[in-house]
């Protein structure tokens, strides 16, 4: 039995140098002491668990909890939209709505659920390759992204959110989770955990063919996207940026810097108070609006109000209707 004996011998020998190597190499089979971390790349991005991981199993911020009750005043319009909301963005209550569960498309309202997994995945010093993807984009873009160079997040973040680049919204989906369907799910596994209970998404952009991929729509209703908007809000980098009327950003091009501008009626036009969020249109969804408003009350106190228009025929003179009626009925 002495054959036996050393066969076991040599084993036992094999396995504690085997322990000794990866102990040294930092204790497991990807470790490697000549590793050097950087910024992961479209290709080798950790894709965000949309089954398994925080995104899908629980909401990145606590929902707001909106409570509906008669409206305190008269509906305002001879020319309504399909859809609309004017809501206490701090205690939930609804002021007035219409139609605040009708299931609708939202164009590039989408990128306020894009902008909400961004920032909470990735570092505003993440450096966001721009992909030959990202570039064969459709309908509005930021439009001088430089192909296979890398830009900083935050400047995509400001590209998405004032300019509503459908390019930006690519890159980043592919920078936080490797491909597009996957960011796709991750974002349909947000809206569950966040109890959006008619929202759906099919792209990181809002963009629709709907002739050719009828199913990938991008619909919510007004409810939802109050809930989100106020999410939005809670973020202190987004809330930053959606309420800059234009940001002057560096960027690996001609002249070395971009200018962007924001849609948002409400801060084109000055209106006081004015918070952001975002717009959007297609043919499909008309014009569309989720935006916010601080004033001080009478009593000193500061409140603030959100707006939600979808399929609108004028989102900033209505959404001043709704924020002006509101207001007066807080101080009332």
């Amino acid at each position: 039995m002495r054959w036996v004996s050393g066969i076991v011998a040599t084993v036992a020998v094999a396995f504690l140098i085997g322990l000794i190597v990866l102990a040294r190499a930092g204790g497991g089979p990807e470790a490697s002491p000549t590793h050097v971390a950087t910024a992961p790349s479209p290709a080798t991005a950790p894709p965000l668990d949309a089954g398994n991981g925080p995104i899908g199993d629980a909401p990145l911020v606590r929902p707001l909890a909106l409570r509906r009750g008669p409206a305190r005043f008269a509906d305002p319009f001879r020319d309504p939209p399909r859809a609309a909301m004017v809501y206490d963005l701090d205690s939930g209550e609804v002021l007035w709505s219409r139609a605040p569960d009708r299931d609708l498309p939202i164009a590039s309202l989408t990128k306020m659920m894009t902008a909400l997994l961004v920032v909470t995945s990735a570092p505003a010093r993440d450096r966001v390759r721009i992909t030959r993807e990202a570039l064969a984009y459709q309908g509005s873009g930021v439009g001088v992204l430089p192909r296979g160079k890398r830009v900083q997040l935050e400047t995509m973040l400001y590209g998405l959110l004032l300019s509503s680049g459908n390019d930006a919204a690519i890159a980043l989906a592919q920078h936080v989770a490797g491909t597009v369907p996957r960011f796709v799910d991750a974002m349909n596994a947000q809206a569950r955990a966040l109890g959006l209970r008619c929202t759906r998404f099919g792209s990181p952009s809002g963009f629709e063919e709907v002739r050719r991929q009828r199913q990938a729509a991008n619909r919510s209703c007004a409810s939802d996207l109050a809930v989100l908007g106020r999410a939005v809000l809670d973020q202190p980098r987004l809330a930053r940026i959606v309420a800059a009327r234009s940001a002057v950003r560096s960027m690996a091009i001609k002249g070395g810097k971009v200018e962007l501008y924001n849609h948002n009626p409400l801060l084109k036009e000055r209106y006081p108070g004015t918070l952001g969020i975002k717009t959007g249109y297609t043919d499909a969804a008309g014009r569309c609006l989720v935006a916010a408003a601080e004033r001080r009350m009478p009593d000193g106190r500061v409140r603030r109000l959100g707006v939600v228009l979808l399929h609108s025929p004028d989102p900033g003179r209505q959404a001043k209707a709704l924020l002006r009626r509101g207001f007066a009925a807080l101080a009332g």
